[in-house]
């Protein structure tokens, strides 16, 4: 398939699996459902893939890109459904691209750069004048998301365009962010192994979110230059508020549509300092 088609089916799982996670918070902690998501991926990659050879046949700095990767998807999972279980999809969705925004005006500051700036200032502003005294801890966790969902774009691409294959490399840091992600989501998740329906239920959230989307980020990352993919993610924020209003019935306000625009318009318009090829 072209890549643009694996990065359209990654857009709609990588917040449909996150929307219907909302949907088990009153039976399972955030923590819990996160750690669920993360250990449901890590048994499906280690049922079709082989990992642990991979890890056996790489050296100590391949070692540390996959663990570091690895690291970051625990801890950007576990921020993010923090995060979505006190605001908005659309927000937290929207406040993820912040990192990236700021980074590329301060490498280049060009006008574009400092154009994409101030609209995503103010999309924020308007995102975050609507909530931020209901739930300041709920942008706290959007805030640490957003910083780890940029070291996973960086991150990511390296493991994609290493010698070892892309998917491998995601079983492998999967099954690594299980082991890491235990000590916090154990707890809360143990309500889930009395129910067997909401263990199902938890594990299907971990196909939706970190299976399909994770693999489909990795054949598109593999097939297009970082300029054209960081180009495709300004569509997510749309993505998810969409999801919001479909799933979760979470229909924004007029100001929140604004911002979320205003952040669309900014990831589109932004550049970073050298545009890279796919080879």
């Amino acid at each position: 398939m072209p890549a643009h088609v694996y990065f359209v089916v990654s857009a709609v799982f990588h917040y449909l699996g996150p929307a219907l996670a909302v949907l088990l918070f009153a039976r399972i902690g955030a923590l819990g459902v996160a750690w669920l998501r993360i250990v449901t991926a890590a048994l499906v990659f280690l049922a079709v893939r082989r990992p642990l050879r991979l890890w056996r046949g790489l050296d100590r700095p391949a070692r540390w890109l996959f663990a570091g990767w690895a690291a970051v998807l625990a801890a950007m999972n576990s921020v993010f459904y923090l995060a979505i279980d006190r605001l908005p999809l659309g927000t937290v969705a929207a406040i993820e691209f912040l990192p990236v925004i700021v980074l590329a005006a301060y490498a280049a500051r060009s006008a574009r750069n400092v154009a994409a700036l101030v609209a995503a200032t103010a999309g924020v502003y308007l995102l975050t004048d609507v909530r931020l005294v209901a739930e300041p801890l709920g942008f706290v966790f959007a805030g640490l998301n957003a910083v780890l969902f940029a070291l996973y774009i960086v991150l990511g691409h390296r493991v994609a365009r290493s010698e070892a294959d892309g998917i491998d490399g995601l079983a492998l840091s999967m099954v690594i962010a299980a082991v890491l992600a235990l000590p916090a989501g154990i707890g809360q998740a143990l309500p889930a192994f009395g129910d067997p329906v909401l263990l199902a239920a938890a594990a299907g959230v971990g196909v939706c979110s970190s299976v399909i989307p994770y693999v489909c980020d990795q054949l598109a990352m593999s097939r297009l230059p970082r300029s054209t993919y960081a180009l495709m993610v300004s569509l997510l924020p749309a993505v998810a508020t969409v999801i919001g209003v479909l799933v979760l019935a979470q229909v924004p306000s007029v100001l929140e549509i604004a911002g979320v625009v205003l952040i669309v318009a900014a990831v589109a318009v932004h550049r970073p300092r050298t545009r890279e090829h796919s080879s």
